[in-house]
């Protein structure tokens, strides 16, 4: 899913966030970090598109003045990236070309930590029947 800047603005000062946030809140972190002041409609507009896409929750939050929503970000920045990389892998029709070029291109610090976590993940699991007939292919 692409984000524009402004919306990766929004994610980003939420995933930096402890709590759930008003509108308020968002924009006077948003306008520490940008050139031209934001106004509350604005970021009122794109955190809600935010919600629609699925990466923002709210909850409403009654202050003094009226009704309000808190937002937050509906999942960690960890989780979202590796739900890009999953849509982008699924989006191909054959996955073992697009693997074999991430293995050749991916830094191999980053290599070695997802052969770990790969090895530890095939150790958790029990060992596949034989009658499943499921055997990885290389990645060529």
């Amino acid at each position: 899913m692409n984000l524009g800047s402004l919306e990766r603005a929004i994610m980003d000062v939420l995933w930096g966030c402890e709590e759930p946030v008003l509108v308020r809140q968002l924009q006077v972190m948003l306008n520490e970090r940008v050139e031209r002041p934001l106004a509350y409609t604005t970021v009122q507009t794109v955190a809600e598109r935010l919600v629609r896409k699925g990466l923002l929750s709210r909850a409403s939050s009654k202050n003094a003045f009226r009704n309000a929503f808190r937002y937050t970000a509906s999942h960690s920045r960890d989780e979202h990236v590796a739900g890009l990389m999953i849509d982008a892998l699924a989006g191909s029709p054959d996955r073992a070309p697009v693997l074999s070029t991430f293995a050749q291109k991916v830094d191999l610090d980053d290599a070695l930590r997802l052969l770990h976590e790969l090895a530890r993940r095939a150790g958790e699991q029990a060992v596949p029947d034989q009658d499943q007939g499921r055997q990885p292919q290389p990645l060529s």
